[in-house]
């Protein structure tokens, strides 16, 4: 049987990896959104969103596996 703390800490976990996805595909989605209205993403969006997925999919590598096909997946998109 686990503790309360494991609990807490596993629910922690859990909620940080969906916030990580949730976080990377509306990022991925405001830079289709551009695209589509814009024909482009200026270069300063791009590189700032880049780094923006960066820092998530990190800050889910933290705290457990991270979901190891969120930084292919995200990281991997142009």
């Amino acid at each position: 049987m686990s503790s309360p703390d494991t609990d807490t800490h596993d629910a922690l976990v859990d909620l940080i990896r969906i916030n990580a996805v949730i976080a990377t595909e509306l990022i991925q989605l405001v830079e289709n959104s551009s695209r589509q209205l814009r024909g482009e993403i200026p270069k300063s969006c791009r590189n700032e969103h880049a780094a923006l997925k960066k820092q998530i999919v990190e800050i889910a590598e933290k705290y457990g596996d991270g979901l190891p096909m969120l930084r292919k997946h995200n990281l991997g998109h142009p």
